[in-house]
């Protein structure tokens, strides 16, 4: 079963999507999302805008994937071997930002072993409540900053049963400008 999570610096879930299949392609479980509908009507996502040298600006994103389309609020790496050192550099940049996520994930199936089905093979139409859930409780040792996360395996930092797919639908063209800035603006070649 498929969970797709937002997930803050912190590490806390911000939204998530659970109870799709896990054969459907993350590109179409996010455009199915409530959070997707909210971002395209200017509901999610909205908040003030970083100011750029010659009058444009930076909005606030999140990022995914190459398996995610590029849109105005959804950054995703540039795709290629040969990318220009810019791009490269943004793209180490968003592998890095992304990470969190994943540790994330790790930490959730670490500490909540029933997700994974390890104590019992629970019903799926029970299951998205339980990762909710989960979801939930994990946020809360975060925000009493519990000890428990200090002793847990942090060795393995990715999902051995996550496998990155490509998306395949064009891109969006304020996506690709927006992402654009960034990568000059991180790069610091484009000043504020």
């Amino acid at each position: 079963m498929v969970l797709q999570a937002i997930v803050d610096p912190n590490m806390r879930f911000r939204d998530i999507v659970t109870g799709w299949p896990s054969k459907m392609k993350d590109w179409l479980v996010f455009e199915s999302s409530n959070f997707h509908k909210l971002c395209d009507r200017g509901e999610r996502l909205n908040g003030k805008a970083l100011q750029l040298s010659a009058g444009s600006e930076i909005r606030e994103y999140i990022i995914g994937d190459s398996g995610y389309p590029l849109l105005p609020y959804l950054i995703v790496p540039y795709e290629g071997k040969e990318l220009l050192e810019l791009r490269s550099d943004f793209n180490q940049r968003h592998f890095a930002t992304r990470m969190v996520a994943q540790r994330a994930l790790v930490r959730l199936k670490e500490m909540w072993k029933i997700i994974e089905g390890s104590m019992w093979r629970p019903d799926k139409h029970r299951l998205p409540r339980i990762i909710l859930v989960c979801c939930l409780l994990h946020n809360i040792v975060i925000d009493m900053e519990d000890d428990v996360q200090d002793e847990l395996s942090s060795s393995c930092n990715h999902d051995s049963g996550y496998h990155q797919l490509i998306c395949g639908t064009t891109s969006d063209v304020k996506g690709a400008s927006l992402r654009e800035k960034l990568s000059l603006y991180s790069t610091q070649r484009l000043p504020t």
